[in-house]
């Protein structure tokens, strides 16, 4: 994610430099394994445009609300 401690997360979209509301968790199977969750970030702009491009190659995996993603990952970290 390109997520740093001071600053809001900004969508992965090439040039937006919108706060991410989503999480896109995807992998490449071909090169990681299975549990394997790489992320992308996005606004409410370009949800739908970055998971079609994840979807039609078979990489997405889950879209999760930012903040239901931060839970998540407090919980297992806890």
């Amino acid at each position: 994610m390109n997520d740093t401690t001071d600053e809001t997360p900004t969508c992965s979209a090439k040039g937006c430099r919108a706060p991410a509301v989503w999480v896109l968790a995807w992998n490449n199977p071909k090169l990681h394994t299975t549990e394997r969750r790489k992320t992308w970030l996005a606004c409410e702009e370009h949800r739908e445009h970055l998971s079609q491009f994840l979807g039609m190659r078979g990489f997405l995996k889950d879209v999760v609300a930012l903040p239901e993603w931060r839970s998540r990952s407090e919980a297992a970290d806890g």
